[in-house]
């Protein structure tokens, strides 16, 4: 994706404001919000260094919605700013809130504005200024922080923010394992940002090679997992419990999509399995989906496995799948919220057949019995044990997709 600036010239705004953003297409609530202190705490911090940057060695890493990356352009004159997302939806509320602020605009022959690469060399390449929100993981940083220290240019500064409750000194580490210099901001508004310079030489710095890989003897399944990667290379306790079921899980099946598919274990397990069926691994992370790509791989499985990232699998017709498996997300970021579950599962309700089945596994505390009737069809408990519950909802014949069914005790 490319937005195109309107002038040659860098562009200073006076009217842009952070309070226009919006997340759409993301998820909206009272405790979600579409830019934080931490974000205006970066810019502020990074400024100079910005309006300093030739066009071209901004990079912009972990912008939620937009704030970062439209704040360097506008307020400091950036241009032709790289820029990775891990979800797409961040990637489609970047461009949207971009339109809205008037840096959308798409003449031939002007200075490109901003454009997304994925997480590889070619995103720091050159790169004098990286600007971004610290990740949850320390893998996500780890591998970021050693792509960026390889192949940025020698003079690079990184500032990376953060809410100060959500930071640990263990960041720091990982960031002194690829920069000799490390340091902390002041805090301001509960946000501090993490300051790095002077890349380490090659070969003098411990190097992680990503992605991750685990052969799990138990089911005989290599798991393969970059650093954003929900679980790394794990096989979380809530999964395992839902793959004892999938001998029972819709035996005429022809199509079967893994549903927020994280590291790609439920597709390659249901693949294996069923080797008639056609699988489709689909999350919206692309450390996901470049995870379950490798997974699919390392397991033989390759051509069997359609990979797609995509936001709910808005991309797949309506009636158009047999059976749906998912380990639904119950968190939005920091914040637990079931607007992500709940957004699949209706997804679930439009792109089954009739009489195609979901399968879902989920906290036994959490209320989605209920949820699942509404969004999908009849549900009712296949398993359960002193944590989890696994459901299968049936799309029985209605005349709209997503129409409500009474709610489940």
């Amino acid at each position: 994706m490319s937005v195109l600036l309107t002038d040659q010239q860098p562009l200073m705004s006076n009217t842009f404001t952070f309070e226009s953003l919006q997340r759409f297409p993301g998820l909206q609530a009272d405790n979600l919000v579409a830019v934080d202190a931490s974000d205006r705490l970066v810019l502020a911090q990074a400024a100079e260094a910005i309006e300093a940057a030739p066009a071209g060695r901004v990079v912009v890493v972990g912008d939620r919605f937009g704030a970062m990356t439209l704040g360097a352009m506008a307020l400091h004159g950036a241009r032709d700013v790289r820029v990775h997302q891990d979800p797409v939806t961040g990637e489609q509320a970047l461009a949207n809130n971009a339109e809205r602020a008037g840096l959308g605009a798409t003449r031939t022959g002007l200075t490109d504005g901003f454009h997304q690469l994925p997480l590889t060399p070619e995103l720091f390449t050159g790169a004098t200024v990286v600007i971004g929100q610290l990740p949850k993981s320390l893998d996500a940083l780890r591998e970021m922080a050693q792509l960026a220290a390889t192949h940025a240019h020698p003079a690079l500064t990184l500032f990376l923010g953060g809410r100060v409750k959500h930071m640990t000194h263990a960041m720091n580490d990982v960031l002194a394992d690829s920069f000799t210099d490390v340091r902390a901001s002041l805090a301001r508004q509960k946000s501090r940002v993490l300051v790095a310079g002077g890349p380490r030489p090659h070969g003098q710095a411990p190097v992680t090679a990503y992605p991750l890989r685990q052969r799990h003897l138990d089911l005989d399944l290599w798991v393969c997992a970059h650093g954003a990667a929900f679980a790394r290379t794990k096989i979380d306790i809530g999964t395992r419990f839902l793959l004892e079921f999938i001998d029972r899980m819709h035996p005429d099946a022809g199509t079967a999509v893994d549903l927020g598919c994280g590291t790609g274990i439920i597709a390659a397990t249901v693949a294996r399995a069923r080797p008639r069926l056609r699988v489709v691994a689909t999350d919206e992370s692309s450390a996901a989906t470049s995870s379950a790509l490798a997974t699919a791989a390392a397991n033989g499985l390759a051509e069997r496995i359609q990979v797609l990232r995509d936001d709910a699998m808005s991309s797949l017709p309506d009636a158009s799948v047999d059976l749906i498996v998912s380990n639904p997300p119950f968190h939005l970021g920091a914040s637990v919220h079931s607007g992500a579950s709940d957004k699949l599962f209706r997804a679930a309700g439009r792109v089954l057949r009739p009489d195609g089945e979901l399968w879902t596994v989920f906290n036994s505390h959490l209320p989605y019995r209920g949820r699942l009737t509404r969004a999908v069809g009849p549900t009712r408990i296949v398993g359960q044990n002193a944590k989890f519950t696994v459901t299968m909802s049936t799309r029985s014949p209605r005349d709209r997709p997503g129409e409500s069914w009474a709610t489940a005790p």
